[in-house]
């Protein structure tokens, strides 16, 4: 299934997106942020719902304030409630997969990187426990894009987070290009996707571009994912843009 999600929709009001992007997708990856948080919006979600019974949903966990490897003890808990909250907005709505993002190091201290990882590793295996408790619940972690505070950055990183959980990969095609190793992702994570992201860059930065704008090859990474039976979810700066690369994506998949 091909999907959409857009930042920029979180600051137009919840119903009014929805019905928008109900024209031109089947799927809508709910990003919980502004007017689109969640738990705030999951009544108007249960009370619409019905207006768009051919639809399906997945939800990006907030990121904003966020941090579950965060050195503040009172920062990394109340990041913790965030997402837990999430999967529960979740498990209430009937939506089973949430994309999370693993954290980040700390911003004022050097020297402290074994410990946000550490702190990661543990919040996301609490997380990864509160899913199976909540329900049927499926969280994936994502990989992040090259900047220096970001974790997760390559398969190793991603790796060490989350062996040993039971937590699924989100995998980010337009970040993993920025780090220059979309194929050894695919290599390690392919068994373990859950939901794939998809936009594209020149690889110096996260620029989420359309598809066909930047330097992926994006029929080579489709030929690579073979198999995998999720969802494609484009991240697009706007619904304009997402829809010039449904369209590209939709002849790579046929």
């Amino acid at each position: 299934m091909i999907g959409v999600s857009c930042p920029d929709f979180c600051s137009h009001n919840f119903v009014e997106i929805w019905n928008m992007v109900s024209e031109n997708f089947k799927h809508w990856e709910i990003f919980s942020e502004a007017n689109h948080a969640l738990p705030a919006n999951t009544g108007l979600f249960l009370g619409f719902r019905d207006d768009h019974k051919d639809m399906t949903y997945s939800i990006h966990a907030p990121i904003a304030d966020i941090n579950i490897a965060s050195l503040n003890e009172r920062i990394r808990e109340a990041s913790f409630m965030e997402i837990y909250s999430t999967i529960e907005s979740a498990k209430e709505m009937g939506i089973r997969t949430i994309t999370i993002h693993p954290g980040i190091y700390s911003l004022a201290v050097g020297g402290m990187k074994e410990r946000s990882i550490a702190n990661a590793k543990l919040a996301l295996k609490m997380l990864s426990h509160s899913a199976r408790s909540v329900g049927d619940i499926t969280l994936a972690v994502e990989n992040m894009p090259s900047f220096p505070i970001m974790m997760g950055q390559t398969p190793d990183e991603l790796g060490e987070l989350v062996d040993g959980t039971d937590l699924s990969i989100c995998f980010d095609i337009g970040h993993a290009n920025t780090m220059n190793c979309i194929n050894e992702f695919i290599d390690r994570f392919k068994d373990r996707l859950a939901n794939v992201h998809i936009h594209d860059n020149m690889g110096d930065r996260d620029a989420h571009l359309g598809l066909g704008e930047g330097n992926i090859d994006f029929e080579a990474v489709i030929s690579k994912l073979k198999g995998y039976t999720g969802n494609y979810i484009i991240e697009a700066k706007s619904l304009e843009s997402a829809i010039r690369s449904k369209v590209v994506l939709e002849k790579l998949l046929n």
